[in-house]
Protein backbone atom coordinates (compact mmCIF):
# COMPACT_ATOMS: atom_id res chain seq x y z
CA UNK A 1 0.00 0.00 0.00
CA UNK A 2 1.26 3.24 -0.79
CA UNK A 3 0.63 6.69 1.02
CA UNK A 4 0.97 10.36 0.80
CA UNK A 5 1.40 12.00 3.68
CA UNK A 6 1.27 15.74 4.67
CA UNK A 7 2.59 16.71 8.33
CA UNK A 8 2.22 20.57 9.23
CA UNK A 9 3.34 22.06 12.30
CA UNK A 10 2.91 25.70 12.88
CA UNK A 11 4.38 27.78 16.01
CA UNK A 12 2.93 31.17 16.52
CA UNK A 13 4.05 33.66 18.72
CA UNK A 14 2.89 36.53 20.88
CA UNK A 15 6.27 38.25 20.57
CA UNK A 16 8.90 38.27 17.23
CA UNK A 17 11.31 35.73 17.61
CA UNK A 18 14.71 36.84 16.54
CA UNK A 19 16.14 33.90 15.95
CA UNK A 20 15.81 30.15 16.43
CA UNK A 21 17.32 26.88 15.61
CA UNK A 22 15.77 23.91 15.40
CA UNK A 23 15.96 19.63 14.66
CA UNK A 24 13.04 17.63 12.61
CA UNK A 25 12.47 14.13 12.44
CA UNK A 26 9.67 14.10 10.08
CA UNK A 27 11.45 12.72 6.79
CA UNK A 28 10.36 8.65 7.17
CA UNK A 29 13.54 6.22 7.30
CA UNK A 30 13.75 3.31 5.11
CA UNK A 31 13.03 0.12 7.51
CA UNK A 32 11.45 -3.34 6.95
CA UNK A 33 8.55 -3.39 5.10
CA UNK A 34 8.97 0.08 4.27
CA UNK A 35 10.35 2.17 1.59
CA UNK A 36 10.47 6.49 0.96
CA UNK A 37 9.78 7.29 -2.41
CA UNK A 38 9.46 11.31 -2.64
CA UNK A 39 9.81 13.75 -0.03
CA UNK A 40 9.81 17.66 -0.01
CA UNK A 41 9.87 19.88 3.32
CA UNK A 42 9.11 23.14 2.97
CA UNK A 43 10.22 26.32 6.07
CA UNK A 44 8.58 29.65 6.21
CA UNK A 45 10.49 31.83 6.78
CA UNK A 46 13.22 30.54 4.76
CA UNK A 47 15.97 29.08 6.77
CA UNK A 48 19.67 31.33 6.91
CA UNK A 49 21.20 27.48 7.27
CA UNK A 50 19.72 24.45 6.52
CA UNK A 51 21.07 20.65 6.57
CA UNK A 52 20.04 17.08 6.58
CA UNK A 53 22.10 14.07 8.02
CA UNK A 54 21.80 10.65 9.58
CA UNK A 55 21.74 10.53 13.47
CA UNK A 56 23.28 7.71 15.75
CA UNK A 57 19.86 5.38 15.04
CA UNK A 58 19.92 5.55 11.32
CA UNK A 59 17.37 8.53 11.46
CA UNK A 60 17.19 10.99 8.96
CA UNK A 61 17.34 14.18 10.95
CA UNK A 62 17.28 18.19 9.72
CA UNK A 63 18.96 20.90 11.41
CA UNK A 64 17.83 24.69 10.32
CA UNK A 65 18.02 27.94 11.58
CA UNK A 66 16.48 31.18 10.62
CA UNK A 67 18.69 34.45 11.48
CA UNK A 68 15.20 37.08 11.47
CA UNK A 69 12.70 38.70 13.06
CA UNK A 70 9.47 36.08 12.81
CA UNK A 71 6.05 35.79 14.70
CA UNK A 72 5.29 32.40 12.83
CA UNK A 73 7.89 29.40 11.48
CA UNK A 74 5.59 26.46 9.41
CA UNK A 75 7.13 23.27 8.51
CA UNK A 76 5.65 21.30 6.36
CA UNK A 77 6.67 17.98 5.39
CA UNK A 78 4.94 15.92 1.96
CA UNK A 79 6.25 12.66 1.65
CA UNK A 80 5.34 9.21 -0.40
CA UNK A 81 5.55 5.80 0.83
CA UNK A 82 5.08 2.04 0.03
CA UNK A 83 4.79 0.09 2.91
CA UNK A 84 4.61 -3.68 2.50
CA UNK A 85 4.26 -5.36 5.88
CA UNK A 86 2.05 -7.72 5.84
CA UNK A 87 4.76 -10.65 5.27
CA UNK A 88 6.90 -8.91 8.08
CA UNK A 89 4.09 -9.34 10.22
CA UNK A 90 2.95 -12.90 9.97
CA UNK A 91 7.05 -13.95 10.53
CA UNK A 92 6.36 -12.61 14.06
CA UNK A 93 4.16 -15.66 14.86
CA UNK A 94 7.26 -17.85 13.59
CA UNK A 95 8.68 -20.64 16.05
CA UNK A 96 12.03 -18.36 15.83
CA UNK A 97 9.76 -15.68 17.20
CA UNK A 98 7.40 -17.41 19.28
CA UNK A 99 9.93 -20.43 21.10
CA UNK A 100 12.37 -18.03 23.15
CA UNK A 101 11.51 -17.80 26.36
CA UNK A 102 12.37 -14.82 28.70
CA UNK A 103 15.04 -17.32 30.57
CA UNK A 104 16.39 -17.93 26.92
CA UNK A 105 16.39 -14.63 25.80
CA UNK A 106 18.47 -13.18 29.18
CA UNK A 107 20.77 -15.97 28.65
CA UNK A 108 21.70 -15.02 25.12
CA UNK A 109 21.59 -11.60 25.59
CA UNK A 110 24.33 -11.90 27.93
CA UNK A 111 26.77 -12.97 25.47
CA UNK A 112 28.69 -10.53 23.61
CA UNK A 113 28.03 -11.37 20.23
CA UNK A 114 27.58 -9.51 16.79
CA UNK A 115 23.62 -9.93 17.05
CA UNK A 116 23.37 -8.36 20.69
CA UNK A 117 25.70 -5.08 20.28
CA UNK A 118 23.24 -2.93 18.36
CA UNK A 119 20.09 -4.48 20.91
CA UNK A 120 21.84 -3.80 23.97
CA UNK A 121 22.06 -0.54 24.57
CA UNK A 122 18.13 -0.63 24.09
CA UNK A 123 18.26 -2.14 27.73
CA UNK A 124 19.70 1.06 29.66
CA UNK A 125 17.81 3.52 31.07
CA UNK A 126 17.35 6.63 28.71
CA UNK A 127 16.48 10.52 29.42
CA UNK A 128 12.84 9.87 29.97
CA UNK A 129 12.67 5.91 31.07
CA UNK A 130 13.94 5.24 34.16
CA UNK A 131 14.23 1.95 36.10
CA UNK A 132 14.61 2.12 39.37
CA UNK A 133 10.53 2.21 40.19
CA UNK A 134 9.17 -0.53 41.69
CA UNK A 135 5.82 -0.43 40.59
CA UNK A 136 6.76 -0.44 36.79
CA UNK A 137 8.44 -4.10 37.13
CA UNK A 138 6.39 -5.50 39.46
CA UNK A 139 3.45 -4.71 36.50
CA UNK A 140 5.79 -6.12 34.21
CA UNK A 141 6.15 -9.50 36.33
CA UNK A 142 2.61 -10.24 35.82
CA UNK A 143 3.23 -11.22 32.45
CA UNK A 144 7.16 -12.29 32.25
CA UNK A 145 7.47 -15.45 33.87
CA UNK A 146 11.27 -17.46 32.98
CA UNK A 147 9.80 -20.18 31.09
CA UNK A 148 8.12 -18.48 28.92
CA UNK A 149 7.77 -16.94 26.05
CA UNK A 150 8.70 -13.46 25.22
CA UNK A 151 6.31 -13.00 22.23
CA UNK A 152 3.47 -13.81 24.02
CA UNK A 153 4.56 -12.11 27.66
CA UNK A 154 4.57 -8.98 25.35
CA UNK A 155 1.55 -9.69 23.54
CA UNK A 156 -0.44 -9.86 27.01
CA UNK A 157 1.48 -6.59 28.14
CA UNK A 158 0.48 -4.46 25.51
CA UNK A 159 -2.77 -5.93 25.94
CA UNK A 160 -3.20 -4.94 29.53
CA UNK A 161 -1.64 -1.40 29.43
CA UNK A 162 -4.91 -0.95 26.62
CA UNK A 163 -6.88 -2.17 28.92
CA UNK A 164 -5.88 -0.41 32.00
CA UNK A 165 -4.97 2.73 31.02
CA UNK A 166 -7.03 5.47 29.18
CA UNK A 167 -6.61 7.65 26.39
CA UNK A 168 -6.84 11.26 27.83
CA UNK A 169 -5.46 14.01 25.31
CA UNK A 170 -3.71 16.68 27.00
CA UNK A 171 -3.41 15.01 30.49
CA UNK A 172 0.42 14.61 29.95
CA UNK A 173 3.22 16.80 28.63
CA UNK A 174 6.93 15.29 27.12
CA UNK A 175 8.01 16.20 30.74
CA UNK A 176 5.34 14.31 32.56
CA UNK A 177 7.30 11.49 34.70
CA UNK A 178 6.41 7.84 33.64
CA UNK A 179 5.25 7.65 37.43
CA UNK A 180 2.56 10.04 36.88
CA UNK A 181 1.46 8.13 33.90
CA UNK A 182 1.55 5.04 36.09
CA UNK A 183 -0.18 5.82 38.80
CA UNK A 184 -3.14 8.24 36.95
CA UNK A 185 -3.14 5.36 34.27
CA UNK A 186 -3.81 7.73 31.51
CA UNK A 187 -1.82 9.12 28.97
CA UNK A 188 -1.41 9.02 25.22
CA UNK A 189 0.17 6.96 22.46
CA UNK A 190 3.95 8.17 23.56
CA UNK A 191 3.28 7.36 27.18
CA UNK A 192 1.81 4.34 26.34
CA UNK A 193 5.01 3.54 24.37
CA UNK A 194 6.93 4.39 27.02
CA UNK A 195 5.11 2.70 30.03
CA UNK A 196 5.80 -0.58 27.43
CA UNK A 197 9.74 0.16 27.12
CA UNK A 198 9.86 0.55 30.70
CA UNK A 199 8.46 -2.73 31.87
CA UNK A 200 10.54 -4.31 29.04
CA UNK A 201 13.54 -3.31 30.04
CA UNK A 202 12.72 -3.58 33.98
CA UNK A 203 12.75 -7.37 33.39
CA UNK A 204 16.35 -7.00 31.01
CA UNK A 205 14.81 -6.81 27.85
CA UNK A 206 15.69 -4.64 24.75
CA UNK A 207 12.81 -2.34 23.57
CA UNK A 208 12.82 0.37 21.47
CA UNK A 209 10.68 3.49 20.53
CA UNK A 210 8.72 4.06 17.23
CA UNK A 211 7.83 7.42 16.26
CA UNK A 212 5.62 7.66 13.50
CA UNK A 213 2.00 7.69 11.72
CA UNK A 214 -1.03 5.55 11.71
CA UNK A 215 -3.62 5.76 8.91
CA UNK A 216 -7.45 5.98 10.93
CA UNK A 217 -10.24 4.70 9.30
CA UNK A 218 -13.74 6.72 9.65
CA UNK A 219 -16.47 4.93 10.77
CA UNK A 220 -18.85 3.10 7.82
CA UNK A 221 -20.48 5.60 5.67
CA UNK A 222 -18.80 8.14 6.99
CA UNK A 223 -16.19 10.41 4.85
CA UNK A 224 -12.32 10.95 6.00
CA UNK A 225 -11.40 13.83 7.56
CA UNK A 226 -8.49 16.04 6.40
CA UNK A 227 -5.69 16.64 9.21
CA UNK A 228 -7.51 13.16 11.77
CA UNK A 229 -4.60 11.71 11.30
CA UNK A 230 -1.96 12.02 13.74
CA UNK A 231 1.43 11.27 15.06
CA UNK A 232 1.55 7.71 16.65
CA UNK A 233 4.27 6.01 18.53
CA UNK A 234 4.35 2.60 19.63
CA UNK A 235 6.98 0.15 20.41
CA UNK A 236 9.86 -2.46 19.73
CA UNK A 237 11.23 -5.97 21.56
CA UNK A 238 14.70 -7.74 20.89
CA UNK A 239 13.56 -11.23 20.98
CA UNK A 240 17.43 -12.97 20.24
CA UNK A 241 17.41 -15.89 17.55
CA UNK A 242 14.63 -13.36 15.74
CA UNK A 243 14.98 -10.08 15.25
CA UNK A 244 12.75 -7.01 16.31
CA UNK A 245 8.83 -7.34 16.71
CA UNK A 246 6.88 -4.26 17.36
CA UNK A 247 3.54 -3.75 19.09
CA UNK A 248 1.07 -0.70 19.62
CA UNK A 249 -0.28 -0.58 23.23
CA UNK A 250 -2.77 2.72 22.06
CA UNK A 251 -4.98 0.05 19.41
CA UNK A 252 -3.97 -3.12 20.80
CA UNK A 253 -2.80 -4.69 17.96
CA UNK A 254 0.33 -5.78 16.16
CA UNK A 255 1.43 -3.05 13.53
CA UNK A 256 0.53 -3.95 9.92
CA UNK A 257 0.64 -1.31 6.34
CA UNK A 258 -1.28 1.34 7.83
CA UNK A 259 1.74 1.86 10.48
CA UNK A 260 4.57 4.02 8.54
CA UNK A 261 7.90 4.30 10.75
CA UNK A 262 9.13 7.93 10.59
CA UNK A 263 12.01 6.38 13.05
CA UNK A 264 13.54 5.08 16.60
CA UNK A 265 15.23 5.58 19.57
CA UNK A 266 15.36 5.11 22.90
CA UNK A 267 12.15 7.38 23.82
CA UNK A 268 10.84 10.23 23.25
CA UNK A 269 13.54 12.12 23.51
CA UNK A 270 15.68 11.24 20.63
CA UNK A 271 12.94 11.32 17.89
CA UNK A 272 10.42 13.80 18.33
CA UNK A 273 9.20 15.34 15.25
CA UNK A 274 10.37 19.17 16.07
CA UNK A 275 12.81 20.61 18.48
CA UNK A 276 14.62 23.48 19.25
CA UNK A 277 15.90 26.82 20.89
CA UNK A 278 14.09 30.12 20.12
CA UNK A 279 15.01 33.67 21.53
CA UNK A 280 12.14 35.69 22.71
CA UNK A 281 10.10 37.26 25.23
CA UNK A 282 6.87 35.85 24.37
CA UNK A 283 4.90 32.79 24.13
CA UNK A 284 4.46 30.38 21.65
CA UNK A 285 1.24 28.29 20.33
CA UNK A 286 1.33 25.25 18.35
CA UNK A 287 -0.86 23.55 15.95
CA UNK A 288 0.12 20.41 14.40
CA UNK A 289 -2.07 18.66 11.79
CA UNK A 290 -1.47 15.21 9.65
CA UNK A 291 -3.18 13.96 6.86
CA UNK A 292 -2.92 10.62 5.17
CA UNK A 293 -4.28 9.54 2.15
CA UNK A 294 -4.43 5.66 1.28
CA UNK A 295 -3.37 5.69 -2.81
CA UNK A 296 -5.68 2.58 -3.98
CA UNK A 297 -3.40 1.77 -6.58
CA UNK A 298 0.23 1.63 -7.65
CA UNK A 299 -1.10 2.83 -11.37
CA UNK A 300 -2.76 5.92 -8.79
CA UNK A 301 0.38 6.39 -6.69
CA UNK A 302 2.23 6.73 -9.84
CA UNK A 303 0.74 9.52 -11.16
CA UNK A 304 0.22 11.53 -7.36
CA UNK A 305 3.61 13.52 -7.53
CA UNK A 306 4.66 15.91 -4.78
CA UNK A 307 4.59 19.11 -5.85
Amino acid sequence: MDFLITHITEYSYSEEVVFCHNIATIKPRQSPGQKLLEYHVAINPEPTEFSERKDFFGNNVTRFSIQKAHKKLEVTSICKISRDYTAIKNSFYSEESVKVTLEEALNSLNRNTKENFEPKQFILDSILIKNSKANIKAYALESFKPNRSVFEATKELMQRIYVDFSFVSGFTSVSTPLSVVMEEKKGVCQDFAQIGIACLRSVGLPARYISGYIETVPPPGKPKLIGADASHAWFAVFIPGYGWVDFDPTNNTIPENQHIVVGWGRDYYDVPPLKGVVYSSGTSKLNVSVDIKALNSKAASSQETIQ
